[in-house]
């Protein structure tokens, strides 16, 4: 990947990455939104394809703090694609059903089938990021999840699934003033919950349990970008930019036919 596509070593924090950068992009908003229009045509191209070829998937994740974007990526970015091969799911609090199964029954149940691209507003990664700053589990059941999740991700990708992760990374600063936009915004307040209000407060615990998860789960096979989100031209530049290289590298082929197409003759 090139260098916009920005993997977390160990040894940073993710308050070691400016969420206001823009990296590998150089220009202004016009521009970041010229190419967006360019990648998005590139994308349903590409996508076209997957979905005629019917051997491989495509599992896109999304995780974040509350305003940072996900829904707004997931629109903006894959808009004008097939919907018959797109499938968007959104991780709510588990039911008492997938409570009394394993964290992950849930989850692998939605993976896409071959030819699909699904996308995941939120993930299993609940279960190593808000089970552990709330305390929901102990740490000796999150921490195993970690083995788990690898297992599971690297089983996708054995299947034909192409796994990949974001992580829309924004500051402390921005949040607050996404917050009150929803608040000033009668037509946005819908949005804004008081808990979030509460989550916010845990900020440090959560940017520690995000940094694990990720630095413990980013593989080759089911690889993590995090993609600075202060500036939403930037960050939806950043994700498709990711989307369409790595649909190249995939390489989905429309199928050949065995049909005599010069002896067809339709009347």
């Amino acid at each position: 990947m090139a260098k916009h596509a920005i993997r977390l070593k160990k040894s940073q924090s993710l308050s070691d990455i400016d969420p206001n950068k823009t990296p590998g992009f150089k220009g202004d908003e016009a521009q970041a939104l010229a190419e967006c229009d360019a990648l998005r045509e590139r994308l349903i191209e590409l996508q076209t394809r997957l979905y005629a070829e019917q051997q491989q998937g495509l599992l896109v994740i999304f995780q974040a703090m509350d305003t940072a974007g996900k829904d707004g990526v997931i629109r903006r970015v894959f808009s004008g694609l097939n919907p018959q091969g797109v499938e968007v799911e959104a991780f709510k609090r588990p039911s008492e059903t997938e409570l009394a199964h394993d964290f992950l029954w849930r989850v692998h149940q939605l993976a896409p089938a071959a030819g699909q691209i699904a996308l995941f507003n939120r993930s299993h990664y609940e279960d190593v990021l808000v089970v552990r700053v709330h305390e929901i589990v102990e740490k000796s059941v999150w921490r195993k999840r970690f083995g788990l999740i690898n297992d599971f991700e690297r089983l996708l990708a054995h299947r034909g699934t192409k796994v990949i992760k974001f992580y829309l990374h924004i500051d402390l600063d921005e949040q607050k003033e996404r917050l009150q936009a929803r608040l000033d915004d009668p037509t946005k307040r819908w949005k804004f919950e008081i808990g979030d209000l509460a989550e916010r407060k845990l900020w440090p615990q959560y940017m520690k349990a995000y940094h694990d998860a990720i630095t413990q789960t980013d593989t080759d096979e089911a690889p993590w970008y995090i993609v600075p989100a202060n500036n939403k031209w930037y960050r939806d530049w950043c994700v498709l930019t990711t989307l369409v290289k790595t649909l190249e590298a995939m390489d989905p082929q429309f199928p050949k036919t065995p049909l005599d197409v010069a002896s067809i003759k339709i009347t």
